[in-house]
């Protein structure tokens, strides 16, 4: 039998949920990585940060992260300098991982699921604000930029509650779309900038907020984020100019689409919305049929 779009969004949002398989291989290698980085540099914090971290994963796609606050005296001026150093501490625990730098984080690419590959953000604490901790990481060009993970995922918190827990839902519905179409925007970019568009909306309904959002962000032309907690200045979407350019254009096609879909919808032509939305989502979207 035929389902409708809200039940073709809610069928999607359990298959894009990471199965209790990829969320047990987040910890599979959590304790001989932190053994690994104690033993060498010495560790003052070791915390899951990033899409695991914050319940906005997307499954198949998303790796974990964790923050490495290493004391000041285990870090080098040059950023560069300091995570090749972590790296080689960690192909020597790991040495047939394929360990390597890819800034501002160590990857360790562990086993079978993309969940157990282990990014690690490493970090030197830098002071207190407004109650939570900020932190140095290295910012691509051999410097340092600063981040503070907790006040941003206290951000998110906030509007997701003020929705009922359905931010988190629709910001896991635009990496969806970021993953399927292996757009170079990054996955922070959105997670912030969906939640400072949720925070002003009244409800949250997932064909309406997803048209609207991706609506936004091409008319915006994917702008530059103003930290809504007023601590890292600016959030860009992608590392160049290429990779904007790049993004621009499926930002473009994907709104298209959304619209298309939304067009299907209001004229009761429930098959071509499905259609659209499979079309956005590059075939992963539910059948209409059951």
């Amino acid at each position: 039998m035929p389902r409708s779009i809200e039940q073709g969004f809610d069928d999607f949002l359990g298959n894009i949920k990471a199965t209790a398989a990829e969320t047990a291989a987040t910890v599979s290698h959590r304790a001989s990585i932190k053994a690994c980085l104690e033993n060498n540099f010495g560790l003052k914090r070791f915390t899951r940060i990033g899409s695991f971290g914050n319940g906005t994963n997307v499954s198949g796609y998303s790796d974990v992260d964790y923050l490495a606050c290493l004391p000041t005296t285990s870090l080098k001026q040059s950023s560069n300098y300091s995570l090749r150093l972590v790296k080689e501490a960690l192909k020597t625990r790991f040495p047939n991982t394929g360990v390597m730098v890819r800034c501002p984080t160590v990857v360790c690419p562990f086993g079978e699921y993309k969940s157990q590959h282990t990014e690690i953000v490493v970090a030197d604490y830098v002071k207190e604000e407004n109650g939570y901790k900020v932190y140095e990481i290295a910012d691509g060009n051999d410097g340092w930029m600063q981040i503070c993970p907790d006040a941003h995922n206290a951000y998110v918190d906030v509007v997701d509650k003020k929705h009922g827990g359905k931010v988190k839902q629709l910001i896991r519905l635009i990496k969806a779309w970021k993953c399927y179409q292996n757009l170079p925007i990054k996955s922070f970019y959105l997670e912030m900038r969906v939640a400072k568009y949720a925070s002003t909306e009244q409800a949250i309904i997932y064909d309406i907020n997803v048209r609207m959002f991706l609506d936004k962000l091409n008319n915006d032309g994917l702008p530059a984020l103003q930290d809504p907690m007023g601590i890292a200045g600016y959030i860009y979407p992608c590392n160049t100019d290429v990779q904007k350019s790049d993004a621009l254009s499926k930002l473009n096609t994907a709104a298209t689409r959304a619209n298309k879909a939304n067009e299907a919808k209001g004229a009761g032509n429930i098959k071509d919305a499905f259609y659209w939305w499979n079309m956005l989502y590059n075939d992963k979207f539910p059948s209409y049929y059951l």
